[in-house]
């Protein structure tokens, strides 16, 4: 169902039973899913929506990148199935580099004014709480939930199932299975409650932790502490997922608090 208000660029694939609520606009090359929700006053272009989404009103979708390096090209934004985009938020579409797309995975939940930017890559299930701001070329991965009014540099890593505290700020990646706590949100545990969530099982859960905190130890620089784990710890997937975050990382893992190798927010200068 298309309201009648709505406007419609002739290029736009619209699925049979998708809904387009009063005063939408949709822009050039746009598709929508079936099953998918555009509730009133949003603005999509440049978009690949899938099914049973839903947008919000006044969220907009597409619009050019905020990078004075744009100049026209055609790039998008692609967003996967049951993702919900609550009013206020703004995904724009990709400056001309990489794959030319900002991308959103299935089951993301988008919260109130939260902001993603150019070149993007959020993986499936990913929370941002409202007011959430992602600098271009942030690549947040799966299940990872971060709290509101947070800021992210652009260029980082935010990793698999790690929760960040509200009012945080990093310009450094954040460590896969970790609580970051503070700001900058320096990790203080591992996620237990989104390991149990996806049926980690306690011996895991207990190995994950003992390699988290050698990783955080202020005993230990990062490569003694990945060979420590490597030599004390029974392997997994995830722990083995932590070392070659950490490896392979651009920007640096934020793992210690510069002062005292550990913080959190009662620690006092």
């Amino acid at each position: 169902m298309i309201d009648k208000t709505a406007i419609i660029d002739p290029t736009a694939q619209i699925a049979d039973d998708a809904i387009i609520g009063p005063y939408v606009t949709i822009g050039k090359n746009v598709k929508i899913g079936s099953g998918t929700r555009v509730i009133s006053n949003a603005h999509i272009e440049y978009a690949e929506i899938g099914k049973n989404c839903t947008i919000s009103p006044f969220a907009t979708i597409g619009t050019e990148p905020q990078d004075l390096g744009y100049k026209g090209e055609e790039t998008k934004v692609v967003i996967g199935d049951g993702t919900i985009i609550k009013e206020n938020v703004t995904v724009h579409r990709a400056a001309a580099c990489g794959d030319y797309a900002t991308r959103i995975g299935n089951k993301c939940l988008l919260m109130v004014g939260s902001h993603v930017a150019h070149n993007c890559v959020l993986e499936d299930e990913v929370i941002l709480a409202n007011l959430v701001t992602l600098g271009g070329h942030v690549h947040v991965e799966f299940g990872a939930f971060v709290g509101g009014m947070s800021v992210f540099h652009q260029n980082i890593r935010i990793g698999t199932m790690s929760i960040v505290s509200g009012f945080s700020a990093s310009r450094q990646d954040i460590l896969p299975y970790s609580k970051g706590d503070g700001r900058p949100p320096v990790p203080v545990s591992i996620n237990v409650v989104a390991l149990k969530r996806r049926r980690v099982d306690l011996e895991t859960r207990t190995h994950i932790h003992e390699a988290f905190k050698l990783l955080i130890s202020p005993e230990y620089n990062t490569t003694q502490a990945i060979e420590k784990i490597k030599a004390e710890i029974p392997t997994n997937k995830y722990i083995e997922k932590m070392i070659d975050f950490v490896q392979t990382s651009k920007r640096g893992v934020l793992l210690k608090n510069h002062k005292s190798g550990h913080h959190t927010l009662e620690s006092k200068d």
